[in-house]
């Protein structure tokens, strides 16, 4: 449920900021009446969005138990896992100018002048957010119950519309680039776990080899129970892993921590006049 909740907080967040963003902007060029084609993009992107995951979910569990299952499965880490790193370094580069690149792409909807232009524009941001969640979602999904799904979804939303709301209310600069470059770094996290994940799964068709496994600790911690579900899901722990998994998972995160947290990205991550808040 953990992750779940983050990844919807985090994707709720962006999502609700560059659709707060947008119709702050035509309020204050007095287009107020492009509203409904920003709430109709939203609403469009959402559907898609939601078609694809359930579509994609019922597919893999068509072919419960088989070695399709286990390739359509392995693939949707490798594919989750791709999305959530690029996602992460995305945002990182682009939150400090993210309310002026908007404001940019909303006078450029505004002067075409039809439909389409602001419908297209909040259905492409919003959207992408959206598919990104999907993937992640579905790839958790493989190993949680639907009760943990919809409750982490539903309080990480809810925390994210909270917090955009504050954010909306107070009327002062926040420090979002920390605050985005703190929820990539557990997302660096959870995608190093997908990929040890989709190693696994492609250790059993016999694409990948099996190689050593290193340890053995299900006696004491399994991970189907209850709290090594949650650290599997977490941070990728696994009863019995491989050489292979264990030395990408690490790999991954060591290269991952230190391009992302890096000192000369974090500092031109923290110039810039829209560093601080998207909004204002």
């Amino acid at each position: 449920m953990v992750p779940i909740m983050v990844i919807f907080f985090r994707e709720g967040l962006e999502a609700s900021l560059i659709v707060s963003i947008i119709l702050a902007y035509l309020k204050k060029v007095d287009h107020q009446r492009l509203a409904r084609q920003v709430w109709l993009g939203v609403f469009c992107a959402i559907a898609i969005d939601l078609t694809i995951g359930l579509s994609l979910y019922h597919v893999i569990h068509h072919y419960d138990g088989s070695r399709v299952q286990l390739l359509l499965e392995g693939t949707t880490y490798f594919v989750a896992m791709a999305m959530l790193t690029g996602m992460s370094f995305w945002m990182k580069s682009q939150s400090r100018n993210m309310k002026r690149s908007l404001e940019a792409r909303v006078n450029t909807a505004v002067a075409q002048g039809t439909l389409l232009a602001m419908v297209g524009l909040t259905f492409i941001t919003v959207g992408r957010e959206g598919l990104e969640t999907v993937f992640f979602t579905l790839a958790v999904a493989f190993h949680s119950s639907w009760i943990a799904l919809v409750v982490g979804a539903g309080i990480g939303l809810g925390l994210a519309l909270a917090v955009d709301w504050v954010m909306l209310r107070a009327g002062r600069r926040v420090p979002l680039s920390l605050f985005f470059n703190i929820l990539g770094g557990v997302l660096l996290v959870f995608a190093a776990a997908l990929l040890s994940d989709g190693i696994e799964n492609f250790q059993i068709l016999g694409w990948l080899p099996l190689w050593h496994v290193l340890w053995h600790t299900g006696r004491w911690l399994n991970q189907s129970g209850v709290l090594g579900s949650i650290l599997h899901n977490f941070i990728g722990y696994a009863e019995a892993p491989t050489v292979l998994q264990v030395a990408a998972y690490v790999l991954y995160l060591v290269v991952g921590f230190w391009r992302y947290f890096e000192p000369a990205f974090l500092a031109r991550g923290h110039r810039g006049d829209d560093a601080n808040s998207p909004i204002n």
